[in-house]
C-alpha cells in the first residue's frame, strides 16, 4: 500500500493546482505536462512549492522548479555543469544562468525534460546521501 502524502504535501498540491489553473490555456495544458513528465520520471519525488511556483523535491533535496510565462515555460535548475554531465544538446532554446527555457509555440521536448529530470535527481540522490541520514535533524 502506498504511503500517504504528509498534510505539507497536500497543501502543497493545491497550491500548485491554484497556480495551473490560473494559467491562459496554452501555458496550462503546457505546465501540466511537464508536472506529469517529472511525476513519471521521478515517482518519488514530493511535490512542492516555492518562490511562488510549482517544483519538486526529492530526498528532501530540490529536484526541479517549473515555470509558466506568456510565450514559454521554464525548467530549473539547468546548469551549465549538468548539461556537460549529460552531455546533451540545448542550443535549439533559449537558456540562462540555470534556466532552459521552452517556447509555447512549439512542442514540449519530452524525451529531454525526463533526460533533464533524470540527471537532477542523480544530483538530488548524491546530495542527500552526502548529508547522511542524521543531518538536519534537531539534536535533543
Amino acid at each position: 500500500m502506498a504511503a500517504k502524502p504528509k498534510p505539507a504535501t497536500k497543501q502543497f498540491s493545491a497550491d500548485v493546482r491554484k497556480y495551473i489553473a490560473a494559467l491562459p490555456p496554452p501555458a496550462r495544458k503546457r505546465m501540466q505536462q511537464v508536472r506529469a513528465l517529472v511525476r513519471a520520471t521521478v515517482p518519488d519525488a514530493a511535490e512542492h512549492f516555492s518562490y511562488r511556483i510549482p517544483a519538486f523535491k526529492l530526498d528532501g533535496q530540490p529536484l526541479v522548479w517549473y515555470a509558466a510565462f506568456k510565450a514559454h515555460t521554464s525548467l530549473y535548475p539547468i546548469t551549465p555543469p549538468l548539461l556537460r554531465a549529460l552531455k546533451v544538446d540545448v542550443s535549439a532554446f533559449e537558456t540562462s544562468k540555470g534556466t532552459i527555457r521552452f517556447p509555447l509555440a512549439k512542442p514540449l521536448p519530452a524525451s529531454l525534460v525526463k533526460v533533464l529530470v533524470r540527471g537532477r535527481a542523480a544530483d538530488a540522490r548524491e546530495r542527500a546521501a552526502a548529508k547522511g541520514p542524521n543531518m538536519g535533524r534537531k539534536r535533543r
